[in-house]
């Protein structure tokens, strides 16, 4: 029961509301005021006009309304305040106003009816009723509820509570009223409010009947307090259909899908009720957080089994369980067979085909909508991104506000990801300037997606300050940095932010431990390098992957540890890849360790005899030793194999518009000036001597001039 619950846990109520009465009114001042602060700037700065919502219906069935000849003009022919002064007085003149149901029709118009109804009116009319009843106040409660300012609710609630009329009637909340406040609680997430209702519901013994019983569990799982609605849930003596999918769906939505299945499973064996189809949306959604297909196709054929019609929310929960699953077959035919189709069902396919590469489908559809809001366009942008298609990501995104569609925070956040992908600094810089001209929430997602951009398009010194001025900053904003300013090579700065982040509390993952070693890889810092290395595993219990391994081949590598780096590469659990032999053959050459670069290189066109480069590399590592037989093995042997040079490719960002440009390119109009200053560029690089030790870019191109390729 409610109430052995509240009993049993008394410190509930002192740790979450203000130690005062269940009746305490100022505790409602107090809590209202939090709660208008929770609401949006923009709501809470416009002026209080009420506006009474269209998706409300206010009218009734009631034989004795539609037979009476004044009410049946106020249910079908009241279309204004106007009208419903008129029929008011007439309802005064003739005493009718003294009968309640005839007096609540007066309230229900004025504070439901989309015709023009008056919020601040119908609670003019609550305080003048002769015969006042706790249905007229639940009407107007229910509206504000349903209103631009819910929060409202708890003031008109205590009015109800201290309000006597001029014939002495006092109010009492009843079983309707409860649940109204308890979802609006439930919606805006009021905890403190939500319990100092409850206190209210025990006081007044409403805590058996089952339209608050259901409504407390509503709230306690909306609220986040799972264990205290299960216990409400088990401890009660009424509960029905409502009560179990409000538990399962309220684990459903904090990702707890075992617990939901599990309660699932005990609904079914206690057979209290059959499943509906709310039920089998939170169990399907359930097999779609664990991505297990098997469970969620059973789930299907029960819903056959079972005979329930399957509605579009039921249709597109399937949809996204096959989707995420990855069956986008079952999903392509569940999709077909759909008659009526929402954005939501639309967008989903595009998201499950762009998923699995198949952009060009996912296009396809994307086009074929019959509408499209903002969501669709945010997976289709993102889509573009995940694929590594910054350019069309961009492209999509300048049709999208072609289209005077407005994009949002996760708009933003992909575009500044295409923008970090292609170096576009101008135009990171123009989305950046609009998200502040437009207001838009730079929460810690939208902030740390403009420090990775900055940090990848050069300019760290922005991302540094965007990083500063970010609220709230959660691993992955410590982590843009990071490896951020190892990518700049700012060392100590990264170790630095690096221990700021350990002593905020902030768990680091695999990616940050990567941006650490890469910064200790740049700064030439071996002991920190082995000491991260090493922690990953023994302190935070991170298996490290290859990229940590090749960074730290790369960093024994660079420092001339190659016996170490080598040990390193035999000691791996897993095998080494093209990039670790890649780094260990790259720190043989610079340390001219010819027997193990041979030996690195051998590995790595094992591993791709296609690359050009490494035959390259190899054999100018034999002509700077003077082995010139051995370098003409090696380009023997990429004669032999049909290996050809692949082309390098550059890009560079100019007023915002992207110029790629391969070896010998000349497609630029300008590509004559173009030359020209490359000329000049490489004239001046010659006269800069190269430091000691380090491979000269020109070595390669010198051979390729002599015609030896």
């Amino acid at each position: 029961m409610l109430s052995l619950f509240i009993l049993l846990n008394p410190q509930l109520l002192l740790q979450r509301c203000t130690r005062k009465s269940p009746f305490s009114l100022s505790s409602f001042s107090n809590l209202h005021a939090q709660a208008v602060s929770l609401m949006p700037q923009r709501l809470r700065n416009k002026p209080k006009k009420h506006h009474p919502s269209s998706t409300i219906s206010w009218n009734t069935t009631h034989n004795f309304v539609l037979s009476h000849p004044t009410l049946s003009l106020l249910e079908t022919k009241c279309k204004s305040m106007i009208h419903l002064e008129q029929i008011q007085c007439q309802m005064v003149v003739t005493g009718l106003d003294l009968d309640a149901l005839a007096y609540s029709r007066l309230v229900a118009f004025s504070a439901l009816s989309p015709m023009g109804g008056d919020l601040n009116y119908s609670k003019r009319l609550l305080f003048a009723m002769p015969n006042p009843n706790a249905f007229s106040w639940n009407i107007v409660i229910r509206a504000i509820c349903e209103n631009r300012y819910p929060s409202e609710a708890f003031l008109l609630y205590k009015q109800m509570l201290i309000f006597v009329s001029s014939s002495g009637v006092r109010l009492r909340p009843d079983n309707y009223t409860f649940p109204l406040l308890l979802k609006t609680c439930a919606r805006l997430f009021l905890s403190r409010m939500g319990l100092e209702i409850l206190g209210h519901v025990f006081k007044m013994n409403y805590e058996g009947d089952i339209f608050v019983h259901n409504a407390s569990i509503h709230f306690l799982v909306s609220c986040g307090e799972l264990e205290f609605a299960h216990k409400v849930f088990d401890e009660s003596c009424v509960r029905d259909l409502v009560s179990w999918n409000s538990l399962i769906n309220g684990y459903v939505k904090s990702g707890r899908a075992v617990e939901a299945l599990r309660i699932y499973g005990e609904m079914k064996m206690t057979r209290d009720a059959d499943p509906d189809e709310i039920t089998m949306i939170g169990v399907v959604t359930a097999c779609t957080q664990l991505e297990d297909l098997k469970l969620g196709r059973e789930f299907h054929q029960e819903i056959r089994d079972r005979g329930l019609k399957m509605s579009i929310p039921l249709a597109n929960v399937l949809l996204d369980m096959y989707v995420k699953c990855g069956d986008v077959e079952e999903a392509k035919s569940l999709f077909e067979r759909m008659e009526e189709k929402t954005m939501v069902t639309w967008t989903t396919m595009v998201v499950g085909y762009a998923k699995l590469g198949y952009l060009d489908t996912a296009w396809r559809l994307f086009n074929a909508m019959p509408e499209k809001d903002v969501f669709p366009w945010n997976a289709m942008i993102s889509a573009y991104v995940q694929a590594h298609h910054g350019k069309e990501a961009l492209s999509l995104f300048h049709e999208m506000q072609a289209m005077k569609v407005e994009p949002d925070e996760v708009t933003m956040v992909s575009c500044l990801t295409a923008c970090a992908q292609l170096g576009a600094l101008d135009v990171g810089i123009w989305i950046h300037r609009y998200i502040e001209k437009h207001s838009l929430s730079v929460n810690v997602v939208l902030g740390t997606a403009l420090v990775d951009m900055y940090a990848k398009c050069g300019n760290i010194a922005k991302a540094l300050q965007v990083f500063h001025e970010i609220p709230s900053r959660n691993a992955l904003t410590y982590t843009a940095i990071i490896g951020g300013l190892a990518l700049h090579g700012n060392t100590q700065d990264a170790l630095s932010c690096f221990q700021e982040m350990i002593h905020a509390g902030l768990m680091p993952d695999d990616v940050t431990f990567l941006g650490v070693l890469s910064a200790c890889c740049h700064g030439g810092l071996v002991e920190e390098g082995r000491e991260i290395f090493s922690q990953m595993s023994s302190k935070f219990k991170i298996s490290p992957r290859i990229k940590h391994y090749s960074c730290m081949v790369d960093l024994l590598g660079r420092a001339g540890l190659l016996k170490e780096a080598i040990q390193l590469v035999e000691s791996m659990p897993m095998e080494a890849d093209a990039v670790v032999w890649g780094a260990l053959f790259f720190a043989c050459r610079i340390h001219k360790n010819i027997e193990l670069g041979e030996r690195a290189a051998i590995k790595l066109l094992q591993l791709d005899p296609n690359d050009s480069g490494i035959y390259v590399l190899l054999a100018n590592m034999y002509v700077e030793r003077n082995m010139w037989h051995k370098a003409g093995e090696v380009r023997k042997m990429m004669r032999d194999r049909g290996v050809d040079k692949t082309p390098g490719c550059s890009s560079i960002e100019v007023n915002g518009n992207l110029y790629e440009f391969i070896v010998r390119d000349k497609s630029h109009s300008q590509s004559n000036q173009i030359y020209d200053c490359l000329i000049q560029l490489s004239k001046q690089m010659e006269l800069v001597e190269c430091v000691a030790g380090i491979w000269h870019p020109n070595d390669e191109v010198q051979i390729y001039d002599e015609g030896r390729f």
